[in-house]
């Protein structure tokens, strides 16, 4: 177990030049005094890793040092195999992702090439829902050769509102959420996450991108969406349902579900929309099938757009 560890502080050391305790220690499930141990012991052995002082500092591995990487294991090799080049969503770089797979296959031993063709037999995936999404991807290649290669990215943001602006940001890394994907960059104002299917317009520059020594884009990501989560103002409403419509209710995402309570052939349910459009959205398409307990502005919603519906046909 340990040399596994030890093994993957170089590797993450050579991929990532310098990285502070802090940050190994969160990639490997470890504490900060665990790290300082390993490296003491990679010292000496013989590896060459020092510490850097100072507020930019961190483990780093001597200029142009580098370790042979061992054969796959079989959990490593199963790993890999299952996630498919497919999930990236981009045709273009699912097919270069398919090409780099084949390539290291054909550098596995015979027996491990047997056991990875017969692993991707028995997985496909198929990233289309049911539904399409509106998720226009068409930009995504270009966003990723600019956070691949470091290079500044000019572009047009379309916002939620249908405001256009050109901007220029210094790419700092891609997060795929679900069937969207988003751009964390710096720009004159700070870090900002754009997404990228309102990325209309997108040109790489040939200027470098500045990167800051310390960005973390899993801990930025996680902290991010930890305070959009807790941003959202959501709308809470009781409705009665009958029992087909609450089972349906229960795997659609339109809301989430706080509580329920079975009553015969009703369910009382307790659910948090985003806002009352939402829910009377949601309420008006469900027909005779849901009975609004509250809130009462809700139910007076529904009730007059019930009536005009009426005065309408009739």
């Amino acid at each position: 177990m340990r040399a596994d560890r030890l093994l993957s502080m170089l590797l993450l050391l050579q991929a990532h030049g310098r990285m502070t305790g802090r940050d190994l220690a969160e990639r490997l499930e470890v504490s900060e005094r665990t790290v300082h141990r390993d490296m003491e012991s990679l010292s000496a052995s013989g590896v060459p890793v020092y510490a850097v002082r100072g507020a930019q500092g961190g483990w780093q591995l001597e200029e142009n040092w580098r370790t042979q990487v061992p054969g796959l294991d079989e959990a490593e090799l199963r790993g890999l195999m299952m996630a498919q080049p497919r999930v990236v969503g981009d045709a273009k770089l699912a097919s270069a992702a398919q090409r780099a797979l084949e390539k290291l296959m054909a550098a596995l031993p015979a027996s491990l090439r047997e056991q990875a063709a017969s692993i991707r037999e028995r997985l496909y995936v198929d990233t289309g829902g049911w539904r399409p999404h509106l998720e226009n991807l068409a930009m995504l290649p270009l966003v990723q050769d600019a956070v691949a290669r470091d290079r500044k990215l000019t572009m047009v943001y379309c916002k939620p509102n249908g405001e256009r602006s050109e901007r220029t940001v210094d790419p700092l890394g891609v997060v795929a959420k679900g069937s969207a994907w988003y751009l964390v960059a710096n720009t004159s104002a700070g870090l900002r996450t754009f997404r990228v299917s309102r990325i209309e317009q997108a040109t790489p520059l040939v200027k470098a991108s500045k990167r800051p020594r310390d960005f973390n884009l899993a801990r930025y990501w996680s902290e991010t969406a930890k305070r959009l989560a807790e941003s959202w103002r959501t709308y809470p409403v009781t409705l009665r349902l009958d029992a087909r419509t609450a089972r349906w209710m229960r795997t659609w995402s339109a809301a989430r579900e706080v509580r329920s309570t079975d009553d015969d052939d009703w369910t009382t349910m307790e659910l948090e929309f985003n806002h009352e459009e939402e829910a009377a959205f949601v309420v008006l398409g469900l027909g005779a099938s849901v009975k609004v307990i509250e809130p009462a502005a809700l139910r007076e919603r529904v009730r007059r757009a019930a009536t005009a519906i009426l005065a309408m046909e009739s």
